[in-house]
């Protein structure tokens, strides 16, 4: 099978096509240019795989460039992970996160209909579609109201729907994954526990002489996986999907944690003794309270489940800190 991925120089992305790799498709990722982006991903792609990535050059938000894509290649499946995914940016630059979210998607889907109505399409959506709703309503599953909390989640929601409506009206092939929180390596800086685990590795690394970790909102509560994991759900689903649907992707109950859970956890995988103090510029002023997600539909329809455990997955988080400061300790 040959597939495309959007966002593949992203978080998630690189982490899939290792994954499709391993399966034995034909990957293409899409970038705007060919400005040397692509070695990006070699933090977490390895020589052996990043040799067999085809890189296609396109705009998503550019009607044109999405047209020229579907007319001269075809493929069996589109991986749509690209977008501007951090919350608190979204607040800032809500029409720059409407553009790249609703109108870049709009654009791929429309040119999807025209020319390629036979290929698949993942869309990822993502927990934030249904806002701060779980501490009132209990675990959510896919039926759960959308009710976003933020620019990012109402983004999402729009496409999330959209994609419900063109599914069921027989102009597009595909379904919705709403995926809850996860990490790993390769997880950007700006987003909580990878935040803690780069501030540790400098620290572990001498590149920051001082011993207190600037933190945001521990009170809040999360399942958290790993991208692998995440990543594992979205191909499982595009062998299995039904036409039209949203699935949940995360963990179980039984691992919900406070956020200082995970934050402790770094600090012991660290080896380091440090103060842990409340930064502004972490601490999300309009948050989400705790988020658990019913995976049951995902689970019968593919047979996924976890594999990695959270220790695993801050370790793996930690380590690629230390790894990729030790190579740029004045990139990030």
């Amino acid at each position: 099978m040959k597939y495309l991925i959007t966002g593949i120089s992203g978080f998630a992305g690189p982490h899939l096509a290792n994954l499709l790799i391993d399966e034995g498709h034909e990957v293409c990722g899409l970038i705007r240019g060919s400005n040397g982006r692509e070695n990006d991903i070699r933090d977490v792609v390895d020589d052996k795989h990043f040799k067999e990535i085809r890189w296609i050059y396109g705009d998503l938000k550019d009607f044109d460039s999405m047209a020229q894509l579907f007319k001269g290649k075809r493929y069996d499946g589109v991986f749509h992970l690209a977008a501007q995914s951090h919350p608190p940016t979204s607040f800032l630059y809500p029409i720059n996160t409407f553009q790249d979210n609703v109108i870049g998607s709009l654009n791929l889907i429309e040119n999807l209909r025209r020319y390629q109505k036979d290929c698949k399409l993942m869309f990822c959506s993502t927990s934030e579609v249904y806002g701060d709703t779980c501490k009132d309503i209990g675990v959510l599953n896919e039926n759960s109201p959308l009710s976003p909390s933020n620019p990012y989640g109402n983004s999402k929601a729009a496409i999330d729907f959209y994609v419900q409506e063109r599914c069921r009206n027989g102009f597009l092939h595909g379904y919705i994954t709403r995926a809850f929180s996860h990490t790993g390596p390769r997880r950007g800086n700006r987003f909580s526990i990878s935040c803690d685990a780069c501030q540790l590795a400098r620290m572990k690394l001498g590149q920051e002489k001082s011993r207190t970790l600037g933190v945001g909102n521990l009170e809040t509560q999360r399942v958290v996986i790993d991208v692998r994991d995440c990543v594992r759900a979205y191909y499982l689903l595009m062998k299995k999907f039904k036409n039209g649907e949203a699935y949940n992707v995360g963990g179980g109950k039984e691992s919900l944690h406070k956020m200082q859970f995970f934050t402790d956890k770094l600090i012991e995988i660290s080896g380091l003794k440090v103060k842990k103090k409340i930064d502004p510029k972490f601490y999300r002023k309009i948050d989400i309270q705790v988020q658990i997600p019913d995976t049951r539909k995902l689970t019968r329809l593919t047979g996924w489940k976890p594999q990695f455990s959270i220790d695993r997955t801050l370790q793996d988080l930690f380590d690629y800190w230390v790894k990729k400061l030790s190579s740029s300790p004045n990139t990030y």
